[in-house]
């Protein structure tokens, strides 16, 4: 079998992955060793996030045509990509997470919801805290009015009564 057919199930792999995806990001590597590997991949799977390594060749290939194709400039050295079809933010909260422990771990550029961001963009993404403690952030700020509005009431209620 030519090497050609060897390749092409790796780059449908990593188009199926791509595909639909909330966020595609590349991660640099190099430099960490098994045991923060593991649980940064252990981490990752937990939060639905998808981590290979891939040859950038192959990725090359699978991102061209896509909202991905933008990574391609990227592909130099070793790397990695995190992928999640659910939280748009959970792979780069995961692995800035790590980076901040493993110096030479490093996010390189990313694709989030069609939009491309480079290193710096991705980095800022990082600080956006989950889409669960968005929602209760707004829960609460959207209840605590009633609340209050709900104590007046009772109090004036009790003076009344009084």
């Amino acid at each position: 079998m030519a090497k050609v057919e060897l390749k092409k199930p790796v780059v449908a792999e990593i188009a199926e992955n791509i595909k639909d995806a909330q966020s595609v990001v590349l991660v640099a590597y190099s430099g960490i060793n098994v045991e923060q590997d593991t649980a940064l991949r252990k981490e990752l799977r937990e939060a639905g996030v998808v981590y290979k390594v891939y040859k950038n060749t192959m990725m090359n290939f699978a991102f061209q045509g896509t909202d991905c194709e933008p990574l391609s400039k990227h592909l130099e050295g070793p790397n990695a990509i995190a992928i999640s079809k659910t939280d748009a933010t959970a792979p780069i909260r995961i692995v800035a997470k790590y980076a901040k422990t493993v110096p030479s771990l490093e996010l390189i550029a990313g694709v989030v919801e069609g939009g491309y961001y480079d290193e710096n963009g991705i980095k800022a993404l990082a600080d956006v805290p989950s889409r669960e403690i968005l929602l209760g952030k707004l829960l609460g700020s959207i209840q605590s009015p009633i609340a209050n509005f709900a104590r007046v009431i009772n109090q004036i209620a009790e003076q009344k009564e009084a």
